[in-house]
């Protein structure tokens, strides 16, 4: 693990929703693996947070299931079992075919202009190579579904859910495959475009299945975490 510098700690100091932030980013980017402890005296170093600020932060991840909170031994990032992870693409399967109505019947040239502009950074990160922002961008193309459709409540429950996709993703799904085909998304805009409610629900369904498809339902070694460089 890489030392805490006094010029690293210079630049600590963040509120608690960055320190929020860097969690649910670290987890979207896999570069916190299930089952990592989160040292309450690490992270009070790392983020110049007190434990009183720190605290409330780990509830509300654990509220989202993102979190397990273990009584005398502390936090650690939750490790979805198998059934957990067909509960999860379960459940995206009732949301996400909705939230795809509700942009087909009210989605404007403003939305499509955003969506498209989403599209065009995840293949500049394909072209980069940057496996970490091709991961964080997938999963934010659905919480963007969300948000373009209006709905709050859909909003946070698909915020949730994409960050407990990639915690099932890390754990069994094969090593360095992204976690969507790069014309999928493309695909689902051009439908929502065209205003056809069956072909988007359509191609969204038969993308959720295709990265279901690729779990192998198999546990994966821990892997050691730098919690320094991810609180960078």
């Amino acid at each position: 693990m890489k030392p805490v510098t006094q010029d690293t700690l210079a630049n600590r100091g963040m509120t608690s929703e960055q320190f929020y932030q860097k969690i649910l980013h670290a987890i979207l980017e896999h570069r916190l693996a299930p089952g990592t402890q989160l040292v309450e005296e690490r992270l009070v170093v790392l983020s110049g947070l007190s434990r009183t600020k720190i605290r409330p932060v780990l509830a509300r991840l654990a509220h989202e299931r993102l979190v397990e909170l273990i009584p005398n031994r502390g936090a650690f990032i939750a490790r979805p079992s198998v059934e957990e992870a067909r509960e999860v693409f379960f459940t995206r399967n009732l949301i996400e075919p909705a939230i795809i109505r509700l942009l087909c019947d009210d989605a404007g040239g403003r939305d499509i202009r955003a969506l498209k502009r989403h599209i065009t950074k995840e293949r500049k990160a394909r072209r980069d190579g940057d496996r970490l922002a091709i991961i964080r961008l997938s999963g934010e193309f659905h919480v963007l579904l969300a948000e373009l459709a209006g709905n709050a409540i859909l909003v946070r429950m698909m915020r949730e859910l994409t960050a407990q996709t990639c915690l099932v993703i890390t754990l069994y799904d094969a090593a360095n495959t992204p976690s969507c085909p790069d014309h999928h998304h493309a695909d689902i805009i051009e439908a929502i475009e065209a205003r056809d409610v069956k072909l988007a629900t359509q191609r969204l369904t038969a993308h959720l299945r295709a990265v279901e498809n690729t779990l192998r339902l198999e546990v994966d070694e821990e892997a050691a975490v730098d919690l320094t460089a991810i609180f960078a």
